[in-house]
This record gives C-alpha cells, sequence and structure tokens, in this order.
C-alpha cells in the first residue's frame, strides 16, 4: 500500500496517463483471451461436463449474445454515470464469473456464468476507446496508445490459442478461466488508484430505459441468429425468425431514439464524419483477421496435424508482428504517410497473408508459407486498425465518447460474429460436398477451408476498396488542437 500511495503521489501527469493505458489493456486482455482460449480447451469440457454438441456451442454463444447485445447500453452509461465506474464494475463481474466458470460442475453453470461474462465483458470493453480519446489528447500520442489497444485486442487473441493449450494438456479446462482472477484483481485495485474519475453527463442527461431494453433485445436477438447459424442454416425457419425478430426490435429502437428528447443515441452522432466508412473498413477487415484465429486454427489441427499447444506456438508471428508495430512503428507511419495511405498499406499486406492460407494445400509446410502468412496478417492489423479507430472517434463529441466507443466495439463484435458463422458454414459445406464427391477426409477439409480464406481476402479486398474511396484522414494538427480543449471537459 506504501508504495501504491507513493506512486500516486510521485508519478507524473504523462507517467499516469500511460499508467492508465496498461490499465485498461489488461482489462481488455481478459476480454480478449477469453474469445480464443475457449476453444482449445471445447473438447475437453464436452467429455468431461458429459455435454451434447448443442450445448457446448453454447459455451461460446452465451458469452458472445451478450457481449454483443449490452455494449451499446454499457458505453452509454460510461458517458452518463463515469467510465471508471462502468470499467471497474466490467472487471469485477468478469472476474467474478470466470470463478465460476472455472468451478463449474455441469453444462447448466458453465453456461449460465458465460452469460453473466458476457456482460462484464460488455461494460469493461465498451467505454475502453473513450478512455484512451480522453487520456490522449494529442493525435500522435492517440496512435500510439491505440497501437497498444490493437496489440492486446490481436496478440491476446494468439497468446489465448498457446494458454489454453498449455494449460488445457498441463492442468485442466478449469485454468482458462482460473488465469483471469489474478489479472482481474489486479487490474481492479490498479484501476481504483490511478485511473481518473470522470464525472459524466448525470442522470439527468436522461436514463432512456426503453432504448436501453430495445438495443439490448435486438442485438441479443440478431446475434443470437447469426452465432447459431452454424447449426441451424442461414435458411432455416430458425434463423429467419429470430433474424426477422431482431430486425423489427431494432427499428422500433431507432423510431423511439427519433423521438426522444433525451435518447440513449442522439441519432445524429451516427452520421459522424468518418464513423461509417471506418467501421465497414474494419468490419471486413476483421472477417480476415478471425479466419486465422477460427479457420486457421482448425487447419492447423485438422490438416497439418498440430497439437494444441504446437498451433498455439505457431501463431507466435503474428502477435509478434503486431507488438514489433505497436512500438511505435504504426504511430511513425501514421504521422508521415497519413492515416489513409497506413491504412492501405496495412490492408495490402493482410491480403497478401491471407493468400497464403488461400493457397495452401495439404502438403504445404507451415514454414515459409504459413509463417509468412500470419507475419503479414499480424503486421497488416496492427497497421490497419489504430488509424481506423482513430478516423472513427476522431469528431465524436468527447462528452459521448462512450456511447461512441460502444459503436466501435458493437461493429467489431458484429462482424466477428458474422465471420465465424460465414466462415464456418461456408467451410463446413464445401466440405461436406468434397467428401459427397469422393474426396479423402483431409482434403475434404483442405477445400473447405480454402473457400473460407478466399470469402475472407475478398472481405479485406473489399475493405481496402471502401477504404481507398470512402475514408478520409482526419487534420492531424486540427485534430489535436480540438481534442486538447475537449479532454478537459471530458477530465472533469
Amino acid at each position: 500500500m506504501t508504495i501504491i500511495t507513493l506512486m500516486t503521489t510521485t508519478t507524473p501527469k504523462i507517467s499516469r496517463r500511460w499508467l492508465a493505458l496498461i490499465i485498461v489493456c489488461f482489462g481488455m486482455l481478459m476480454n480478449t483471451l477469453d474469445q480464443t482460449i475457449v476453444n482449445i480447451a471445447l473438447p475437453t469440457m464436452q467429455r468431461d461436463l458429459h455435454m451434447s454438441q448443442s450445448s457446448l456451442g453454447w459455451v461460446i454463444d452465451a458469452y458472445l449474445i451478450t457481449f454483443g447485445g449490452a455494449l451499446l447500453v454499457a458505453g452509454r452509461l460510461g458517458d452518463l454515470i463515469g467510465r471508471k465506474k462502468v470499467f471497474l464494475s466490467g472487471v469485477t463481474i468478469f472476474t467474478i464469473a470466470s470463478v465460476v466458470c472455472g468451478m463449474a460442475s455441469s453444462a447448466a453453470i458453465l453456461i449460465a456464468a458465460r452469460f453473466v461474462q458476457g456482460f462484464g465483458a460488455a461494460f469493461s470493453a465498451s467505454v475502453i476507446l473513450a478512455m484512451i480519446v480522453a487520456e490522449f489528447p494529442d493525435a500522435r500520442e492517440r496512435t500510439k496508445a491505440m497501437s497498444a489497444y490493437v496489440l492486446v485486442s490481436i496478440g491476446g487473441g494468439s497468446l489465448g490459442l498457446l494458454l489454453g493449450g498449455v494449460l488445457t494438456q498441463t492442468l485442466s479446462w478449469h485454468w482458462i478461466f482460473f488465469i483471469n482472477v489474478p489479472i482481474g484483481v489486479l487490474t481492479a485495485i490498479a484501476g481504483t488508484r490511478f485511473l481518473e474519475n470522470n464525472k459524466g453527463l448525470g442522470l439527468k442527461a436522461g436514463v432512456d430505459v426503453g432504448g436501453a431494453v430495445l438495443s439490448t433485445g435486438g442485438l441479443m436477438l440478431g446475434i443470437y441468429a447469426i452465432a447459431t447459424s452454424t447449426q441451424y442454416g442461414w435458411k432455416s425457419a430458425h434463423t429467419i425468425e429470430f433474424a426477422a425478430a431482431s430486425v423489427v426490435v431494432l427499428v422500433a429502437f431507432f423510431i423511439l431514439e427519433s423521438r426522444l428528447a433525451h435518447p440513449m443515441i442522439p441519432l445524429a452522432l451516427l452520421r459522424s464524419k468518418g464513423l461509417g466508412a471506418s467501421s465497414l473498413a474494419r468490419g471486413l477487415t476483421i472477417v480476415g483477421l478471425y479466419s486465422t484465429l477460427f479457420i486457421g486454427v482448425q487447419m492447423l489441427q485438422k490438416v497439418l496435424h498440430f497439437s494444441a499447444i504446437r498451433t498455439g506456438v505457431a501463431f507466435l508471428p503474428q502477435a509478434l508482428a503486431v507488438a514489433a508495430m505497436s512500438l511505435g512503428l504504426t504511430a511513425w507511419m501514421v504521422r508521415r504517410l497519413r492515416p489513409k495511405l497506413t491504412v492501405l498499406i496495412g490492408l495490402t499486406a493482410a491480403f497478401i497473408g491471407l493468400m497464403l492460407f488461400a493457397t495452401s494445400t495439404p502438403t504445404t509446410h507451415y514454414f515459409p508459407q504459413l509463417f509468412f502468412g500470419l507475419l503479414l496478417i499480424g503486421f497488416g492489423a496492427s497497421t490497419a486498425f489504430p488509424p481506423l479507430f482513430t478516423i472513427g472517434l476522431a469528431n465524436f463529441p468527447k462528452a459521448q465518447a462512450g456511447i461512441g466507443s460502444g459503436v466501435v466495439n458493437l461493429t467489431q463484435q458484429v462482424a466477428a460474429a458474422i465471420a465465424v458463422a460465414i466462415l464456418g458454414v461456408a467451410s463446413s459445406t464445401r466440405s461436406a460436398s468434397l467428401l459427397a464427391h469422393g474426396d479423402s477426409q483431409v482434403n475434404a477439409l483442405a477445400g473447405g477451408f480454402r473457400i473460407a480464406f478466399i470469402i475472407a481476402v475478398s472481405c479485406v479486398a473489399v475493405g481496402f476498396v471502401v477504404t481507398a474511396v470512402l475514408v478520409r484522414s482526419p487534420k492531424v494538427a486540427a485534430d489535436a488542437t480540438s481534442d486538447h480543449k475537449a479532454s478537459e471537459v471530458v477530465a472533469h
């Protein structure tokens, strides 16, 4: 306690700012780890808890549904009551739910805890980008901070694969959840001490209960339809009915928001310059990224016969590339080349990396083709995402940056859910067709994975076109000045 007090009284403003970044990145690390670390342990969970295949799917879907569904509400709460409170509440909920997940003795308990874990993740993740915007008013420093955020978001996924394999094989699947506990406790303690507590707009600015219910309900229905489409099929009555219900509820939400004096989301904010185009480009790129974390993992294990631990090690080039760019290289590129050109360079690298996966065969060796594919994808993502985040939030009113952060995170989560569903359906359909025509199991699987990577490559290509045509680089000097003035308001 004496050490913490000493740090509080002697740490300069700039140091406290970077310390705050480390704290919120640790909060994001828990969320990111959880999205990949669980995948490795699913077969072991299924055996130990005697779970059916449909129940096993709910271990993933329960988290995705509540995570994506609560992002907007959590972001708005951050604007109203203070982002520090919402962030720490999310970390606490997530940590407690992780303990319950780790101690689960039945499928029902595990799935219920995963639902709660998703809510905790939504509360912590929804305000992180807004906190970074507030802490780093200078455009150059903000790019560095965004690079650190991307390092955790992408590198954490690769780390989750490695940790999942190590913990599952050396200890048990329970430890993939218990590992969140020390991270969560330290994050909560440090966050309580060092994060600035903006007062927020106050509840008088409008508690839109109806909007909260409709937005959360509509998003949860939509994500549920997407997540379960791999089980029921895109054209099934189940998928169509839930997707239609989602559309109806979300239309009702937007109608309600347009008529309220104090809506949860002022609709004019959604027309913020740069938000739509950068979100679309980022969403398309995420489909490409998730093709490696989802389809790539399966390809290494089922076609190249990698063990869980070896699969995690195989993804280290991607994480190392992200780490290298996050040390300041992306910020340097943005400063020298401007945000838009930096994004285009990153998307080009990701495109080439994915092409190396799309052209692989069952006889392809990991090195050099897949090794350099992962290296290029890591470089591309860490180069493209930070400026896309900056462009998306550059013109958002800083007092409402929480809801902006929620919107940005929501597009990312929805894109991830769509990616898993589309790539999974396309891959399994193609593999079944090849099997029916007499191909071997390995060749059929490889053919299915190849189709998924072709879709991923196409999405990144479209993202390149969207960026080239629609995305505009913000004026750095103007941003730095306006952000400095706005940050004074946010800090209070």
